[in-house]
């Protein structure tokens, strides 16, 4: 299934990409430089979280393409559909 993200969806997407590099970047420079351990797992969270949300975000455009026939022209059954949705889905569990 490809993926076609318009307007507002692939900014929104990028934003939260681009935060979780920026967080995980601060992370790398906070353990560097020594900092402490729970600062460093506070920013270590955000950045987890920033990835999940992209994630599902990803996610949700993938299965609303599904729904309404944008994404792979019907090649896949919708049990196989579903089972690779569930798959994603899970893999961010």
């Amino acid at each position: 299934m490809e993926l076609q993200f318009e307007g507002d969806e692939l900014k929104s997407v990028l934003n939260r990409l681009r935060r979780a590099q920026g967080q995980i970047s601060g992370v790398i420079k906070m353990i560097e430089e020594g900092r402490d351990c729970e600062d460093v797992v506070t920013q270590l969270a955000a950045a987890s979280r920033a990835l999940d949300r992209a994630g599902f975000a990803i996610i949700a455009t993938g299965l609303q393409q599904c729904l309404t026939g944008a994404g792979d022209g019907g090649a896949e059954t919708t049990e196989q559909m579903k089972a690779r949705l569930e798959k994603l889905f899970l893999s961010l569990a």
